[in-house]
């Protein structure tokens, strides 16, 4: 007993000392940095935070105080910010974890830390409970207090990272939940902010969970690769270090290796193989510029020196040098032919530019007076203006609501010109009428067209980087409804559909007038059963629809439908009320598939079930599953499961488009899935090839098929067109393994330049 007792001592002495070594490292940095110095406050938001969460641990078993000096550590090293936010990340969790409050904050630490932690805790979920949309809800929220105060998105970050460095210690349906959100709203939105660094260790931790295996594929082979680009580098950067040297630079010249999860979405977006990728290395020079004020001319020096050392890519300059980026990123981008016969990108940067480029707006403060951020960041005023113009829109669906975020926010940008030669930066893919409406509501409403480089164009026209727009107008023009479906950004698509829908509100109120009217002279009364009965006599879902049709006259009402209500038995026909989903069961013919769906019932979630165990695919169960048509997954795919409406589990990709969106938006609704299929059902997968055409090809394709590997043929589509064959291969599979093999061998047959898998 008294052993026990000791170790249990020890046990906490020893977390004692690991708690005041961690903070002991958070001082050390923060006195090594070049903010005004003031420990007394963030020691005083240390002890009142190991105070408020004392005896409480993590799932990982380490104490929970441990987590808030971790994000507080993330704020001042790796984000460069000072006293305010160290103190705001120490309390983060402390008004939603405690029975402290925020008006005991603010008495303790003021009214700007209170603010901020006010605003994190109001983010922090738990309000909505399984409600569908409380990610998008609580993003919503995130971007609404940042108009309050920058350093409350940046502190939520650092808290996002410090969970995704620890998320080994959570349930596989959390991982995804917390893993999909990072990639869909975390990652888009430090890269916005600047932070280069920590979005791609979001990126990639949230690919290391997502998909374990091709991860540590991935980094296996960069490790194997890792002594011949070595070996690359050097012979290419020995030459510029000698050019530098006479020029009389004081320099540093950076390997820069692409990231796993950048490598894998090449891989996916161009479906190449790893050995495809030729810009695995980049290279960065980083310079301490002679002459401050001159450091964008001496960058164009140090391009000049390097391109009459090797060959410069035409049309591979970047020059974000005289027009920065939205989230404040310079550099200059060159990319290079080298002396192996590779091309090379270059980025050429001064060591401020460098510090904007890792750590963002935060790296900005640091050449201002006193180091802390004020409110007045101009750089900034456009993003949340755009952020509250979408927040503005009545009512938007969350999942179209983290669409338009994504559209505007994280869309790389392009620089268009007004005729009098202002420069207006707008979303890359935006067209004409984006523009206008960019500029203001009436003119992209009475927008005809547009003269795009003093050529006349339509409205959907896109625009390029360097375009000069002059927009024309008509008063007789109004909004159209197809309009909806070529403009991109989030201004433009909601000030359409405000636009449509205060005109279709209108035509309704005319329709419910004229049924009300209709229904006095035919001694009928107006109520919501009479309205549903005429619904269901024009086979409308919902009564706004009845009523806009009778407001544009597409119905006009007469004896049948006098006669239908006036009826006394007013029962419903059958099967007229009910719609049912109907689910591919893959690799089966239409017969079986409908045979196999009226055999086998679905499973229904109910309160007993438990959403941290992994649901398990296998011969016997696959029936009770939905399979949507969005990404077919087959046997070795990585997987997971989303609860639907009905309580069916539907089966995604988890790189799926729309599981994407699933994770980030009904997180509380995922679950975990494995196969563990025996190799006895089949399922549908298409090969595409491309190559040069040749006599007897397709029968080559075809013995490597059936011949050498047995494989089940289902149907082949093939074209050609001057001398060079495209086609898809329609196959019946196991399992992914036998996909991986198919592919291997077609890449061996002559002539065939080109085997993708498609999703």
């Amino acid at each position: 007993m008294n052993d026990d007792f000791t170790h249990t001592e020890d046990k906490a002495a020893a977390e004692e000392k690991m708690v005041d070594d961690a903070f002991q490292h958070l001082l050390d940095t923060y006195l090594a940095s070049r903010h005004r110095k003031k420990v007394d406050i963030i020691t005083k938001a240390f002890n009142f935070a190991r105070q408020a969460h004392k005896g409480v641990r993590r799932l990982s078993g380490e104490p929970y105080i441990m987590h808030p000096i971790a994000v507080a550590q993330i704020a001042c090293e790796e984000m460069g910010l000072g006293s305010t936010s160290i103190c705001s990340a120490l309390l983060h969790d402390v008004v939603e974890d405690t029975d402290y409050t925020v008006e005991d904050i603010e008495n303790i630490f003021g009214p700007k830390i209170a603010q901020i932690v006010d605003g994190l805790t109001k983010i922090s979920g738990g309000i909505f409970g399984e409600q569908a949309s409380a990610q998008a809800e609580n993003f919503k929220k995130l971007l609404l207090t940042m108009s309050d105060d920058i350093r409350v998105i940046l502190i939520k970050i650092c808290d996002r990272l410090h969970n995704m460095r620890t998320l080994a210690s959570q349930p596989p349906n959390k991982q995804y939940k917390i893993a999909g959100e990072t990639l869909y709203i975390y990652a888009p939105l430090a890269n916005r902010l600047g932070l280069n660094k920590i979005k791609t260790e979001l990126e990639n931790l949230s690919f290391k969970f997502e998909h374990p295996d091709t991860y540590a594929a991935i980094e296996k082979k960069l490790a194997v690769t890792q002594a011949q680009r070595d070996d690359l580098f050097k012979k290419f950067t020995d030459p510029i270090r000698e050019s530098l040297d006479k020029m009389g630079f004081k320099y540093e010249i950076k390997a820069r290796v692409k990231s796993p999860y950048s490598i894998w979405t090449k891989m996916q977006k161009k479906h190449v193989t790893f050995e495809e990728i030729y810009d695995i290395l980049a290279v960065r020079i980083i310079f301490v510029p002679k002459d401050r004020a001159d450091e964008i001319n001496e960058c164009f020096q140090i391009y000049v020196a390097i391109s009459k050392i090797y060959k410069s890519h035409p049309d591979r300059l970047r020059d974000w040098l005289n027009h920065p980026k939205a989230n404040g990123y310079q550099a200059l981008h060159v990319t290079l032919m080298s002396k192996q016969g590779q091309w090379i990108e270059v980025q050429i940067r001064s060591d401020r530019m460098d510090e904007v480029a890792e750590q963002g707006f935060a790296a900005h403060w640091k050449y201002k007076e006193g180091g802390e951020y004020t409110e007045d960041e101009s750089e900034l005023n456009d993003w949340l203006r755009t952020i509250k113009e979408i927040l503005d829109d009545p009512q938007p669906d969350a999942m179209d609501f983290l669409d338009a975020i994504k559209l505007n926010l994280f869309a790389s940008e392009i620089f268009v010109f007004t005729p009098k030669g202002e420069i207006k930066t707008m979303p890359a893919g935006c067209t004409a009428l984006d523009f206008a409406f960019q500029i203001h509501t009436f003119l992209g409403s009475h927008c005809i067209g547009a003269k795009v480089n003093h050529k006349l164009v339509p409205l959907s026209h896109k625009l390029k980087s360097g375009d000069q727009v002059e927009i024309l107008t008509s008063q007789a023009q109004h909004v159209q409804p197809s309009w909806i479906n070529f403009v991109t950004t989030a201004k433009a698509k909601s000030k359409i559909q405000a636009i449509l829908h205060k005109e279709r509100r209108e035509i309704q109120r005319q329709g419910e007038e004229q049924l009300r009217h209709w229904l006095e002279d035919n001694g009928l009364e107006y109520n919501n059963s009479v309205v549903d009965k005429l619904c269901e006599l024009h086979d409308l879902q919902k009564r706004e629809s009845l009523l806009f049709a009778l407001g544009d006259k597409s119905i006009i009402l007469g004896e049948n439908e006098l006669n239908e209500l006036k009826k006394k038995s007013s029962k419903k026909k059958k099967g007229t009320s009910g719609w049912r989903r109907l689910v591919p069961f893959i690799g089966k013919d239409k017969k079986t598939e409908k045979k196999q769906e009226e055999k086998v019932e679905k499973f229904v979630v109910d309160d007993k079930f438990d959403k941290k165990k992994a649901v398990i695919i296998s011969e016997d169960t696959i029936g009770k599953f939905v399979f949507p048509h969005c990404c077919h997954p087959i046997p070795g795919d990585d997987i997971l499961g989303y609860i639907d409406n009905k309580g069916h589990i539907e089966i995604h990709k988890r790189a799926c488009p729309v599981a994407s969106k699933l994770k980030a938006s009904f997180g509380n609704r995922l679950v975990d899935a494995k196969w563990s299929m025996h190799k006895q059902l089949f399922f549908d997968a298409i090969v595409e090839i491309r190559g040069i055409d040749r006599k007897g090809l397709l029968r080559d394709v075809s013995d490597v098929l059936s011949e050498q590997l047995g494989v089940n043929i289902h149907k082949v589509t093939i074209g050609s067109d001057n001398g060079v064959f495209d086609g898809s291969i329609e196959l019946r599979v196991h399992d992914r393994d036998e996909v991986s093999i198919i592919m291997d061998n077609l890449r061996k047959v002559k002539d065939l330049q080109e085997v993708q898998q498609i999703m």
